[in-house]
């Protein structure tokens, strides 16, 4: 079995108000969910996730991506919620304890499905959480020729950014981007994606980005759950903190998240899954699962 995860940045569970959140508004298959009620439920499994772990303070993107990529209660071995770039603690964990990692330590065949920019990738003292998971675990992090060559994905996957910035890249729909990403799971035990457009939405507090954000999310997944042989593979979206569901802030929220799963076995990881900090050990136990006895 091969295993799909995809991070949406900022994606919480608020309530079904259409002058705050975009959810209401925007046309979708598999984002109408709010707190109160759970409305995109046509196969897909949806988990209301608990990203605050415990700890004061509004969730944030540095300790929350940690927590889902290792199990770790990250915001509690930091003292608090960190955002953005990955400092050593969080580091440290990543590095004994990520999915890259224990899929790897396991024979698994593990890909970073993001492309990134060469500034980015030169940088190490101000490097992500996903770079330093995906380096300390010896995954390659790919670039823009591999993204030229169809191998990869922007962190904005129709590319428009990359080309406003000057970058001669192709544009993407969302189904194209899907078709890029399923041929990628297809070959891995573990691909790992993330999205940041929902969180740069939430904080620009601008409903009508949200709207178009969440209409291309959908479609982009919907491609993916057609296109990936879900018998085989499962597809799991989840987020690391809340911010796109209430644009009245402009900050982040504590609303629950969504774990959202598709194929084989979201029955048995429904019912493992209850806060960030168990995203990590359901899927490694799902993909264990099935793997054949060795004798």
């Amino acid at each position: 079995m091969g295993v799909l995860l995809i991070l949406i940045d900022g994606c919480g569970l608020g309530d079904p108000d259409r002058v705050r959140n975009p959810m209401a508004v925007a046309r979708t298959r598999w984002f109408r969910c709010f707190r109160s009620q759970i409305l995109a439920t046509d196969g897909c499994t949806i988990i209301p996730t608990d990203a605050a772990l415990g700890i004061p303070g509004l969730p944030q993107s540095a300790t929350g991506q940690t927590a889902l990529l290792t199990g770790v209660n990250a915001p509690l071995l930091a003292g608090r919620h960190l955002q953005g770039f990955c400092p050593p603690t969080l580091a440290a964990i990543l590095a004994a304890h990520s999915l890259f990692r224990s899929f790897a330590l396991r024979g698994g065949r593990v890909a970073c499905a993001n492309a990134f920019t060469e500034p980015t990738l030169r940088r190490r003292r101000f490097a992500s959480v996903t770079t330093v998971a995906a380096r300390t675990a010896g995954v390659r992090l790919r670039d823009l020729a591999d993204l030229a060559d169809g191998q990869a994905l922007y962190h904005e996957f129709t590319n428009r950014s990359l080309r406003a910035r000057g970058f001669a890249v192709p544009l993407l729909s969302p189904e194209q981007a899907a078709g890029r990403l399923v041929a990628i799971a297809e070959d891995c035990d573990f691909t790992y994606y993330e999205y940041l457009q929902a969180d740069i939405a939430g904080h620009a507090q601008d409903m009508g980005r949200a709207v178009t954000i969440l209409e291309e999310l959908d479609r982009f997944v919907s491609a993916m759950v057609e296109r990936l042989d879900r018998s085989r593979h499962l597809l799991v979206l989840v987020s690391d903190h809340g911010n796109v569901e209430d644009l009245s802030s402009a900050s982040h929220t504590w609303n629950p998240v969504p774990t959202m799963v598709w194929g084989r076995g979201t029955e048995t990881l429904a019912r493992r899954i209850h806060a960030l900090t168990d995203i990590a050990p359901a899927l490694l136990a799902a993909w264990e699962d099935t793997r054949p006895l060795v004798r």
